[in-house]
């Protein structure tokens, strides 16, 4: 298996990536801290992992507040001896179907200061227990906005890619202790809830079916669809394994070839 004696922590695992990602760590070997800001969702996701016989617990967590974020960590590692992995997945309400020039300041602000303050409090804090180990592995991921510009894209492509960058500088600064940082890049997964949800909602924005916007977007990819959930969530299983180890501040592209 490839996460075979890993202990990783899911920010945000009660969402469709989230838990998706939660249950192919768990089915690859690695003890699963499922965290988010609603315990009915991470408790319903690790009930199913613990029910399969895999090792997974469940917490309370808002990964926007350090404090929260590092008595979790202290906590789990105090159990369970190390944090190997940290994936951040929490979904932030970004403001799509617009123009920028349409959004006010505090509009388009809002959603990528929450951005930014998740992805470097958890990112940091993990970085800290791992670098002391020398070893382990942040994950983020983004989305084809944050590389090719699209419109009615608001503040989302902005934010996926100042995540892009933020994970490319912990990944220079904590090389050197042993540390990997990937980002994950996907095209979207349609079977996942909130993507459904703004493919829906662009595709009425644009005067088209909900399918024939899903067909657009499928027909700019190498592979003429979009990648799923399981897909995505494989990907992040390989990353965080040590058959990438020799990947880092890098991103991997699941996009099915909609972009390079």
């Amino acid at each position: 298996m490839l996460l075979q004696g890993k202990n990783a922590v899911i920010y945000g695992a009660g969402g469709a990536i989230g838990a998706a990602v939660a249950r192919t760590f768990a089915s690859e070997g690695a003890r699963v801290f499922l965290t988010g800001r609603t315990a009915a969702s991470v408790d319903s996701v690790a009930k199913e992992i613990v029910g399969l016989g895999l090792a997974a617990e469940a917490a309370v967590v808002d990964a926007l507040l350090p404090e929260q974020v590092e008595a979790h960590l202290d906590d789990a590692v105090g159990r369970a001896g190390s944090i190997d992995v940290s994936f951040n997945a929490i979904g932030i309400p970004y403001v799509q179907g617009a123009p920028l020039t349409e959004l006010s300041a505090a509009e388009f602000v809002g959603p990528l200061a929450d951005a930014m303050t998740t992805q470097f409090v958890t990112a940091a804090a993990a970085g800290r227990r791992m670098a002391a180990r020398h070893g382990g592995v942040i994950l983020a991921i983004t989305a084809t906005p944050g590389r090719y510009a699209l419109p009615l894209a608001g503040n989302f492509g902005v934010a996926c890619a100042a995540i892009e960058g933020l994970c490319r500088q912990v990944a220079a600064d904590l090389g050197p202790a042993g540390v990997r940082v990937v980002c994950l890049r996907s095209a979207g997964s349609p079977d996942s809830p909130g993507v459904d949800g703004v493919l829906t909602y662009l595709a009425e924005q644009t005067g088209v079916s909900r399918a024939e916007f899903e067909a657009g977007i499928a027909a700019t990819t190498l592979l003429k669809r979009m990648p799923a959930l399981a897909e995505v969530a494989r990907a992040a299983a390989l990353m965080a394994s040590d058959h990438a180890s020799a990947m880092t501040g890098t991103v991997a592209n699941i996009t099915c070839g909609q972009i390079d």
